[in-house]
């Protein structure tokens, strides 16, 4: 049994599942990219795995696209960032990831897309999803928001409610044993508006580490530092932001 949350989390915790209502400790993190999940939700991540919870990481693309070295093949790019995620995972305690390979740049809200992700809820079963905010094109005039992203993030929110919940939405999942399944929380980063934010400050060295094992993106060791203050807030804290919306029973 790991720490309780309100001793990792302090004022501002997830939610608690009701394990007599067969509600598990368990949390599913949906990113379109390796690296992905690693900036929006490596710590929370990794705190909610230090308190016993069960996380896991999907990764909707191959990662295929992501590099200005000539001498990367886009097979051994696909093979060397799964790696680097796999190993990012371990460093933060995420227990499983897995891929579903989507080309990377190209990816389209379909219905393959959106049943590939609610089969991936209904049998993990988690009480939280963390994911890509699909709405904004620009986030807090910085960044342009990944189109796979936006992408990501959408069919996700939809697999999460209603797909996922709704009995006769891919009923073929019925034959393969896959309940239905409700999400309580949904938590969305690369936000404007952010309401629950967590402070990462004790285990921001963590977080780095996890990003830092992806070498074929951030190869220059000054990354690191840049990371550092990329999460700072002005009041010295340093903190990963969400939108959080409670789904109801």
């Amino acid at each position: 049994m790991g720490a309780g949350l309100e001793d990792l989390f302090g004022h501002q915790q997830p939610g608690e599942p009701d394990e007599t209502k067969g509600e598990r400790r368990r949390a599913l993190v949906v990113a379109a990219h390796p690296d992905d999940a690693d900036f929006g939700a490596a710590g929370v991540s990794h705190l909610l795995a230090q308190a016993g919870w069960e996380v896991r990481y999907l990764v909707v693309t191959d990662g295929s696209k992501g590099t200005d070295d000539p001498d990367f093949e886009p097979a051994r790019l696909v093979a060397t960032r799964e790696q680097e995620q796999r190993e990012a995972a371990r460093i933060l305690g995420v227990r499983d990831v897995r891929f579903l390979g989507f080309t990377d740049g190209e990816l389209t809200y379909t219905r393959d897309l959106l049943g590939q992700i609610t089969r991936e809820i209904r049998e993990f079963q988690p009480f939280s999803v963390f994911t890509h905010d699909p709405e904004p094109v620009v986030i807090q005039n910085m960044f342009v928001n990944h189109s796979d992203h936006r992408t990501t993030g959408l069919a996700t929110v939809d697999a999460v409610y209603p797909t996922a919940r709704d009995r006769l939405n891919f009923p073929e999942h019925l034959a393969q044993d896959l309940a239905p399944h409700k999400v309580r929380e949904l938590y969305l980063w690369g936000v404007n508006e952010p309401n629950f934010e967590v402070d990462i400050g004790a285990i921001l060295d963590t977080k780095i580490e996890a990003l830092m094992a992806h070498a074929s993106q951030f190869p220059d060791t000054g990354f690191a530092e840049q990371a550092r203050e990329f999460w700072r807030e002005p009041d010295g804290r340093f903190l990963e932001q969400f939108r959080r919306i409670p789904m109801w029973a």
